[in-house]
């Protein structure tokens, strides 16, 4: 075999054609921390990682802020520096929220949305970049669970569940992403509310599961289309989470807790164990990541 040279292992190509001809590609942070070529590997090794992670002068739009993931992401991603444009449909709520977030110094706005209506969608995403001008990611994670899941097969389910889980859910991130998108330019980012329900079937969840599987098309279908814009779409997959939206599943039930002992981690997951994954993909951590949906599920589907 003839030798091996160091450009053989770089992560960016031929370093042969220069750096003026990598850098146009790179994110914009790659190349002001130095990480543009594998010459500057001291310069990796020292980087203060915080300047990937930071969110800092962001315009976030998040919907589903009023409780569950939805809230705890909100708080994050304000901790990170990110300006935000929460929304809800539980308006009382919502501003509790948008409150809690002023007072530790995060600047907020928000607003009253039913991601079922495109026209109040549309209206939402326009208010946002008209008070922070632009708009630079989105997390859309309003989302509910139809009031016969996890109890009823779907020879028993009505047309109006079905109405109202695949509105709310699939349509709901559908008017988000079609708004949001009309708007935004290179480098903005969109996180999705999948589910574990959208990479699986589970049995007496027919509706909710078609609902995510919809979901999981629209992020993978739109990922492609917007790849040439220098856009990202991803989705979150969590499983069961210590949410509200859990609570009305156990509620229906008549059982203390969900069933985790399918897991590998035999426990519900933690609002923040999604909220960390939303914050990562709305960040520069993640430029080379589109298309994917991460799964937090305790290893349920391992």
């Amino acid at each position: 075999m003839g030798e091996v040279s160091q450009k053989d292992f770089s992560p960016f190509g031929d370093e042969s054609h220069g750096r003026n001809s990598q850098n146009q590609e790179l994110p914009r942070v790659f190349v002001d921390l130095g990480m543009d070529s594998t010459r500057n590997v001291s310069r990796v090794l020292t980087t203060n990682w915080d300047d990937m992670s930071s969110l800092e002068g962001k315009v976030i739009a998040l919907t589903g802020a009023a409780s569950g993931i939805g809230l705890v992401t909100a708080k994050l991603l304000s901790s990170r520096g990110a300006k935000l444009s929460i929304a809800d449909i539980n308006e009382k709520q919502l501003e509790a929220v948008a409150k809690d977030i002023q007072a530790s110094g995060g600047q907020v706005i928000f607003t009253s949305v039913d991601v079922r209506k495109p026209s109040q969608v549309k209206a939402y995403i326009e208010k946002t970049v008209q008070h922070f001008g632009k708009l630079d990611g989105a997390a859309n994670l309003a989302g509910v669970i139809g009031p016969t899941a996890c109890t009823t097969d779907l020879r028993n389910q009505s047309d109006e569940e079905w109405d109202f889980v695949i509105d709310v859910n699939a349509r709901g991130v559908f008017n988000c992403l079609r708004a949001e998108l009309a708007v935004m330019s290179s480098g903005a980012s969109i996180v999705n509310a999948a589910s574990v329900c959208g990479l699986v079937g589970q049995a007496t969840n027919a509706i909710y599961c078609a609902s995510k599987h919809a979901v999981a098309g629209l992020i993978r279908a739109t990922a492609k289309e917007e790849g040439k814009n220098n856009i990202r779409i991803n989705g979150v997959a969590p499983g069961f989470i210590d949410t509200p939206m859990v609570d009305e599943v156990e509620a229906a039930k008549k059982v203390v807790k969900a069933d985790t002992s399918m897991q590998a981690i035999n426990r519900k997951g933690k609002p923040i164990e999604i909220a960390a994954i939303v914050a990562f993909l709305l960040s520069d951590e993640s430029t080379f990541v589109t298309g994917a949906i991460w799964t937090a599920d305790g290893g349920w589907t391992c």
